[in-house]
Order: structure tokens, then sequence, then C-alpha cells
């Protein structure tokens, strides 16, 4: 893939880098008529964006990637930003999967500059991705928030919904939700499942996971079979759910995207020769 993880940034540094500048939700792109590329910068420019917040995270072809943010009224030329969730969109596999690895790193490098117990002020620890309190002692590590995604099929029907805080309000998905302390994974999906629409499932089957920086998920995938129930949506969480048939399936998220992956499947079920 080409991208190798790393804590120590190369001395010397050389010529140019990869640099993944983020404000909020957003990430800074360098566009080119009408193409979306992750800034590669040279070392004068560099200097003058004045960038805050930089943390180096690994090497691209040997290019070091570095993340970080930037003054708004310093962005240069020709670059924007633009939403991270759009961001697959544009460019290759490896620098979607690389830009969500550096916002994980991010917000680690900028949510932990101060310690949770004492408050005192924390360094980087030179040999792994921890900032450690020198009054306490206290090791913080980037979060990684578990999740369970789901596609519930019932005959030859998806279950499908509307979420409350989907970007996209036209767009179904399948069900997803947090992990809470002292649950297992199957335990949170047959809860949130019940919570979320009402209904009960069972034959819960691993399908695979995704690192999912929204803002620090790991979104690990299931397939499940409806039990029993009638759909009784949260109106807290839920906008709109029903079941779908595999030639009759609303707006849904692209597959490059486990949500995406588990739809595609139902589909590919459904229909013999495409499996």
């Amino acid at each position: 893939m080409n991208f190798i993880k790393s804590v120590t940034p190369p001395a010397p540094l050389p010529p140019r880098a990869y640099f993944f500048i983020f404000a909020k939700t957003d990430i800074l792109i360098h566009r080119i008529g009408t193409k979306i590329a992750v800034p590669c910068m040279e070392n004068e420019a560099i200097v003058s964006l004045g960038l805050k917040d930089i943390c180096f995270f690994g090497t691209h072809k040997n290019i070091p990637c570095y993340c970080g943010k930037i003054d708004l009224d310093k962005i240069p030329p020709a670059h924007e930003f633009i939403k991270l969730r759009t961001l697959y969109t544009w460019v290759e596999d490896i620098f979607w999967f690389m830009a969500g690895y550096a916002r994980q790193i991010h917000d680690w490098n900028i949510n932990f500059k101060f310690c949770g117990r004492c408050g005192t002020r924390t360094r980087k620890k030179e040999t792994e991705f921890a900032r450690v309190c020198p009054a306490c002692e206290l090791h913080h590590y980037p979060r990684i928030s578990p999740a369970i995604i789901t596609a519930i099929v019932k005959g030859n029907q998806i279950l499908l919904a509307r979420g409350v805080n989907f970007p996209n309000k036209k767009m179904f998905s399948v069900l997803a939700g947090f992990v809470e302390p002292g649950e297992t994974l199957e335990e949170c999906l047959r809860r949130e499942v019940f919570e979320e629409v009402g209904i009960q499932v069972k034959h819960i089957r691993y399908f695979k996971s995704q690192s999912w920086p929204f803002p620090d998920s790991l979104m690990i995938g299931f397939t499940a079979q409806y039990d029993s129930g009638q759909i009784s949506r949260d109106p807290s969480e839920i906008l709109e759910a029903g079941w779908f048939e595999a030639d009759h399936l609303p707006t849904i998220p692209e597959k490059k995207v486990l949500a995406g992956e588990l739809i595609d499947w139902f589909v590919r079920s459904q229909t013999p020769d495409l499996g």
C-alpha cells in the first residue's frame, strides 16, 4: 500500500511532505482543474503557512506525512476545505485511508494536550503515539470507539433507515450504534436494533470491520436475521425505517464504506449470478 505508519519523523527533512490539514470535520485539499489532491508542499511553502499542532504520522512512498491545522486566513491559492466524508469520491483508496488515520492522530494530538486526571500539560512520547503526563504519568493514547453496524435480513428484504444525524437526509443505511461498557458486540447489536426500530434479531454473524474516523470509530460489521416484532422507530435516532427488496433500494452509501458493502452483500445474496 506504500504507506508506512511511523512515530519518528525523518532527519533531515526531505524537500517536500504531504500535509493533512483539518478544520473540524473538513480537510484541506489542493484543487487542480477538476482534480482534487491532498497537498504535497515544499519546505519553503510550509514555513510561510504557519501550520499549528503539526504531528508526523508516517510516510507514503518515502514522502513524510503530517497532520495539523491552519489559520483560515492563511489558506494558499488553489486550496480549500471540503468535508472529509466526501474525500473518498475524489482520491485513491490509499489517500482516503491515510486521511482517516491522520484525522484520528490529529484529534488525539489536540484533544489530550492536558491530562484528564490532574490537568498538567502533557508531552509527546517519542516511541509511540502517546501523550504522557509528567506529573501523574498517565498515558493518553489515540481514542478508538467500537461500534456495531449490521445488515438485518427478512426473507428477500433488508432493513434500512434514515438516521437523524445523517449528512444526506435522503440516504438510507443499515443500523449502527456504539458499544457500551460491559457489553459484548452481540449484546450491543441486539440492544441497538431493539432501541432504534423495536425488533428482535437472530443468527448474528461477523462480516468485517472498518476504521471510521467520525471521529474515532472502529466499525464492526455483522449480518443478522429478523426474528420478531414490528418496526417502531425511535424518533430521536431514526427519521424513517422500512424493509426493502434488492431491486427497489433507496439512496444508499457507496460500496467503499462498510455500510455500502453490507448492502451490496445483501443484493448479491438475492441475485445468485452476481455472487
